[in-house]
Formats: C-alpha cells, structure tokens, sequence
C-alpha cells in the first residue's frame, strides 16, 4: 500500500510499504477514504530527529471495513466507519466513565498511521463507529472531523464547563479552535471572543459563533480582551499547546474561572503558583479528547445539516500529495488539508 512516512523535520514521503494484517482477534484491517493532516502533525513536522527508518503519520480517518478478526462482532466488512484518534476496548471502567483516552486495557494507544491506503485498527468493537450514509456522501468532510478536531473543541467546552449565558474565549485559530467556538455556542455561551490574526479563518469562526475576534497578541491582546470582558473571561479555551498561548490564557481568564486547554502542549513548565492561578482561585482543565465519548452526541448536527464542521478543510489532495499540504499548512496558506483516497 502507498503510505505517508515522515523521516525528520521538513522530511514528509509517501511510499510504498506493506499492507497491514489482522494480528489479534480483536482487530480489523480498513481500507481509508478520507484522512486528513492535522495541527499536531506539524509539531514533529517541526522538530522530529532526522533517521533512516520514517514513522507513519496520521491519526484521522474515515474509511470501509476490509477484514474483521474472528472476535469483532460490532462492524462487518463493507460498513463506512469512523474511528477515534485513540482506540480503546469501550469498556473498562475509564471508558464507562467516558475517558476512552485513559482506556485500562493493555493494548491501549493511539493511531499515527491514518494517512495511507490501510489501517489496521486494535480494538475494533471498541474504537469503530459504523455510519449510515454511504462513500459518497456530501457529508463525509464533516463525519472526519469526529475523528478529532470536532470532539477537541467539544471537550475544550465541556471540561471548562460551558453553559448558557457564559462568556468564553477562545485561543487559536486553528480547526480545534473554531470548534471550540461552534461547540461553546452549541453550548448557549452568549459572549464569544476567538483570540486569531488570519482573517478567513477568524470569519469562519464568526459564522460558527465568535462574536468578537482579536488580532492583537501578547499584553496587548490581553488587555483588549479584559476590556471586552469587564476584567476577563470566565471560561478560556487554549486550543494551541503553545507557550505563549498558555500565557495569553492566564492574562485574561477572570477570577474564579477555568483554563481548558486541548492544544497539545510544546512546554515543560507552565506557572500554577499564587500570582498565576492559585491566588485567583483558576482552575486549570483539559488534556486528549475522548472523542469516543462525544461521537454519538455530535453525529445528528451532522447528519441533519443542523452544522457543517467540515468547513475546516480548505483544500483537498490526493495521498501522493500529502508532504506539499504539509508545507502548504506549515505556511498558513491552508487550515486543514483533506486527503481524498
């Protein structure tokens, strides 16, 4: 099968490599449709050591079910499916608890092989969500982001608690960023600010609900954030991961508040002392999406036309040119590639 390997930072190659097996009972082998390139792939895209072995790439996907290991009971060869970035059994008492992404079962983890032709996938009964349209439907763009990006921005406004009439900031423009914004209005949050400086991706979040967008960064962008806010916004949503980002958040969240971060962080340290959060009573939220537990909440907006979170893609390719969407998305020239299989 063609796959997408990255041999260092900068170094993105899609070749031809074995295709994947039922190793355990539990598994199933399917066959990609869509994939895409997420915000996080650009961190070792960044500053991944250079080797001669390359890692396989990519944690989204939608795809049909090629093979089923004798155990899966749940999906059967030929069902369009949707699959969680992590995988996970279902149901050990995290994932009851709907913490998938802390699944106790041994063979636990987490996709990095989405963009290619196959994918074998653990836990199948567990991680796979069949969908009734079929690989043809118009809707597929928005069903990929269940994958990830939708369910992130969900959980950024679920763990920092959202409810109607709040006010939430949220930083980052990014995919997980605007949908952090769709879901805080999906949430009733009256008052949405979405701290951005790329002005077609900060008016996508104005049709997704931000009511106020700031450009300015750094001491300046807190203050004109406190100054929309009366002196902060109560729920902050950090869908960056990097240090700056984290900083700009304990600048505007108001006393009393909470910090939920879903970027994944690029930082050992960040401060929780008593001048940053302990002295105002903040409290500091978040981590991996399960986005297992949200997919069944999230799928009728889809389905129903009632949203259109595929509206983050803004450019499609074909698998061969996947290492230009990387350079394309590392320029800011695109917000989320597609990869159309």
């Amino acid at each position: 099968m063609r796959a997408t390997l990255m041999y260092g930072a900068g170094d993105v190659r899609v070749e031809t490599i074995a295709d994947p097996t039922i190793q355990e009972p539990t598994d199933a082998v399917v066959r990609v449709v869509r994939a895409c390139v997420c915000g996080s792939d650009l961190h070792p895209y960044h500053s991944m050591p250079a080797s001669e072995q390359g890692v396989q790439m990519g944690h989204e996907f939608l795809g049909t079910v090629e093979q089923i290991g004798s155990d899966v009971a749940g999906v059967k060869v030929g069902d369009l499916v949707v699959a969680s970035f992590s995988y996970q059994d279902n149901t050990c008492e995290f994932c009851r608890a709907g913490l998938q992404t802390a699944c106790a079962h041994a063979e636990f983890g987490f996709f990095s092989a989405a963009q290619a032709e196959l994918i074998r996938v653990p836990l199948a009964d567990g991680t796979l969500v069949k969908l009734p349209v079929g690989v043809d439907s118009e809707l597929l763009p928005s069903l990929l982001t269940l994958a990830d990006v939708y369910g992130t921005g969900y959980h950024a406004a679920k763990r920092a608690n959202v409810t109607a009439g709040d006010t939430v900031a949220v930083i980052g423009d990014g995919a997980v960023g605007l949908l952090a914004v769709l879901s805080a209005k999906q949430l009733g949050a009256e008052q949405i600010i979405l701290m951005g400086r790329h002005k077609v991706r900060t008016d996508l979040g104005r049709e997704y609900g931000a009511t106020d967008v700031v450009a300015e960064r750094g001491d300046d962008g807190i203050a004109r954030v406190r100054d929309l806010t009366n002196g902060g916004a109560l729920k902050v949503l950090e869908a960056v991961g990097l240090r700056p980002a984290y900083d700009q958040a304990v600048g505007i969240v108001r006393a009393g508040g909470v910090i939920s971060r879903v970027g994944v962080p690029q930082y050992e340290e960040a401060p929780i002392g008593f001048a940053s959060l302990f002295g105002r009573n903040i409290t500091l939220d978040g981590g991996p999406a399960p986005v297992r537990a949200y997919i069944v909440d999230l799928l009728p907006g889809i389905l129903d036309g009632s949203v259109n979170p595929g509206k983050v893609f803004d450019r499609t390719v074909a698998l061969d040119e996947v290492p230009a969407a990387y350079r394309a998305m590392d320029n800011r020239e695109v917000l989320k590639a597609l990869i159309a299989l």
